[in-house]
């Protein structure tokens, strides 16, 4: 009989041990790694006017930290921030950028575009008169004056000819790895990026106004302030 209650005695004491042993495992700090967490990427969406200059040159950016998605809608003005709004409000992204030119658009269409990409909190990448002009200033210094877009191409070819790469402005309208790459590269005369150049020079023409009418602030751009950003991210 005193052996039964040694061994149930036993047993017991055994099963107290686990239970305490237990107890200390869970308060005790575990030092196992942990599986990486996979935070995503903010994404920048990208809403063009045009359908292939504008995304050729944006989907050139290799974000690291981010992730863009440009689209070429071809609308324009009042119509490519509507579209802008729509979209946002079909999926969530972390910004959202209108690029869209003057061209001949009406004065008070192009003016009330940027006043309503502002109070749908839209980042706004616009040109007066087109795109191009941006392209132009990582080559040439031009001091913001009068330059008729109809210019543009024969401009940009001929500043980059030197480097036997060439813009079709006028058919196929894309920017390729050649010439993004060059957009991309170092001025010899500077050894400044090229990109770092025209953002200077674009904020330097942008600032000569006050933005009463951005419509008359002929020649400017904002494209600097939307590349500025993706920069953040390579």
């Amino acid at each position: 009989m005193k052996m039964k209650n040694k061994r149930e005695e036993q047993i017991a004491a055994k099963k107290r041990h686990k239970e305490q042993l237990k107890k200390k495992r869970m308060s005790e700090p575990t030092f196992e790694r942990s599986l990486p967490s996979l935070n995503q990427k903010p994404t920048i969406l990208i809403v063009c006017e045009g359908k292939n200059t504008e995304p050729s040159y944006f989907n050139q950016f290799k974000l690291t930290s981010a992730t863009v998605k440009p689209v070429g809608e071809g609308y324009n003005t009042v119509s490519l921030v509507n579209r802008a709004h729509q979209l946002s409000q079909e999926n969530q992204y972390d910004q959202v950028w209108c690029v869209f030119d003057k061209d001949d658009f009406d004065e008070n269409d192009f003016n009330n575009a940027i006043q309503m990409a502002k109070a749908n909190n839209f980042g706004i990448a616009y040109s007066n008169q087109a795109f191009e002009y941006w392209l132009i200033l990582h080559f040439n210094d031009h001091q913001g004056g009068g330059m008729h877009r109809n210019d543009y191409d024969d401009r940009i070819n001929k500043l980059i000819k030197p480097y036997k790469v060439t813009y079709d402005g006028k058919n196929s309208k894309l920017i390729d790895e050649d010439f993004f790459e060059l957009l991309d590269g170092f001025d010899e005369k500077t050894n400044e990026k090229r990109v770092d150049l025209a953002i200077k020079r674009a904020e330097r023409n942008f600032n000569q106004h006050n933005h009463s009418n951005p419509a008359m602030e002929e020649s400017t751009t904002t494209v600097f302030e939307l590349v500025k950003e993706l920069l953040k991210h390579i």
